[in-house]
């Protein structure tokens, strides 16, 4: 067994058995169950409505957690070696809990910044539903294609430096898998970020389901503070102007896709991803087609709010 990276009362950080990249956050069912009495008071429309509330979150769940939770996500997320976090609130795993899971991911991320508004839905976070047919404009809710490696917020300008995805509800699924790859072991990554199109702005443009009209323009490559390679990359919503764009786009997509280095896994009912979205891309593999298959996801993404993020690559506004 892994030995513990952090541990305390109330929660342990171990490396995952996926990889000694991702950490596994198991929080003890005592104290999910404590956060959740105290955020009885503040049903899930006072967080849309009033945004301090979601830093209320925060500070109640940091102080069940005697003040530790929030240096710990701090460090892990920035930390290059790791920047990713699977995240086990013991007790919740049911989708009728669906509320529980916004208020327990609301804390999370606002003890490390602020959630930007998600377009798709209106509000700070998404929550939609994978199921058997879908005509939707996007693979994102097409189960029987794969949501190809990307990064988040490709296509708005405001900072995306982190994105949360959370497994609300799962029926009748078979693969699906979620997907991951840091960029430091993505085998090909010199000799795509050496090329004169890494440094090249290129044209960004979502579908109308993302309600975002207008075009981003910015390349796939920046530098953090440090000078090491960063990306902000998807395949779907690149506009490429030419063929040098479009196929050096391609063969990159090609490669991110069948680099040995891409972890697949399974992420259980009631438990969350939470990763740095500059040095990490993800996606998920493709469903196996049942009649009856459900799944619901919910979705958190923005920035970092605390004074030693490094990563301003991309960054318009704070």
């Amino acid at each position: 067994m892994s030995q513990p990276v952090f541990q305390c009362e109330q929660f342990s950080v171990t490396p995952s058995a996926i990889s000694p990249r991702l950490l596994q956050v198991e929080f003890k069912e005592s104290v999910v169950a404590s956060y959740l009495k105290e955020m009885e008071r503040y049903p899930i429309q006072a967080l849309e409505y009033k945004s301090f509330l979601r830093f209320r979150a925060a500070q109640i769940l940091n102080n069940l957690c005697e003040g530790k939770l929030r240096d710990v996500l701090m460090k892990s997320l920035v930390d290059r070696q790791h920047g990713a976090l699977l995240v086990n609130p013991q007790g919740i795993c049911r989708a009728e809990q669906g509320d529980d899971m916004v208020k327990i991911a609301t804390a999370f991320v606002h003890l490390i910044g602020r959630s930007n508004f998600d377009a798709m839905t209106g509000t700070f976070y998404a929550r939609w539903a994978v199921v058997n047919t879908d005509n939707s404009d996007s693979y994102l809710r097409q189960p029987r294609k794969p949501l190809e490696l990307h990064n988040d917020g490709t296509y708005v300008n405001e900072p995306t430096d982190y994105v949360l995805m959370y497994k609300i509800d799962e029926q009748n699924m078979v693969g699906g898998d979620s997907t991951l790859l840091h960029v430091d072991d993505w085998e090909d990554l010199g000799r795509f970020f050496s090329n004169p199109l890494a440094r090249r702005p290129i044209k960004w443009s979502a579908p109308p389901s993302k309600n975002v009209r207008a075009p981003v323009y910015h390349p796939v490559f920046e530098v953090d503070n440090e000078g090491r390679p960063v990306m902000l990359y998807i395949d779907q919503f690149a506009q490429p102007k030419d063929f040098e764009e479009g196929t050096w786009l391609a063969d990159m997509g090609d490669s991110l896709e069948n680099s040995p280095a891409k972890l697949s896994f399974p992420v259980p009912v009631g438990q969350f991803l939470l990763i740095n979205n500059w040095f990490w891309l993800h996606g998920r593999d493709k469903f196996e087609s049942h009649p009856q298959l459900r799944r619901e996801l919910m979705r958190q993404r923005g920035y970092f709010s605390f004074a030693t993020n490094p990563f301003t690559a991309g960054r318009t506004s704070d």
